[in-house]
């Protein structure tokens, strides 16, 4: 199963990718921060993963950090995801939420960017230690 942990970082990768393409008018700010949502889920659950823990299937991500966070230290920076959190049940649904705005999306990319640099750092670290 630890080699799974491969797949679910590429996945998160991809998901980042797509998070970032602003292309045109008919992308909604919305739909890409599900994307940066998604990419930090996959993320946190590849890291996991990557530790033998099969995560929970959950789509909340201060429950994964939490259950994290009973086998290593996570900075306090990363719990900044708690704003991606909604992007991943009422993104979901048109007219559940208020239009997203340019600013609040820029917001979402720094921090799955973040979470996710720290992610591929700390398992970088733990690779080069054994």
């Amino acid at each position: 199963m630890k080699s799974n942990y491969k797949i679910w970082l590429d996945s998160a990768k991809s998901s980042l990718a797509i998070s970032k393409k602003k292309t045109g008018g008919d992308i909604l700010f919305e739909d890409l921060c599900f994307q940066a949502q998604l990419a930090v889920e996959k993320a946190i659950k590849g890291l996991l993963i990557f530790y033998g823990i099969n995560p929970k299937k959950t789509n909340n991500l201060i429950l994964l950090i939490r259950e994290l966070e009973n086998y290593i230290a996570v900075p306090d920076e990363i719990n900044d995801i708690a704003v991606l959190n909604d992007y991943a049940v009422q993104a979901r649904s048109p007219g559940n939420y208020p239009p997203v705005q340019a600013d609040e999306y820029k917001e979402a990319i720094r921090v799955a960017e973040n979470c996710i640099e720290w992610i591929k750092n700390k398992i970088k670290s733990l690779e080069n230690n054994n």
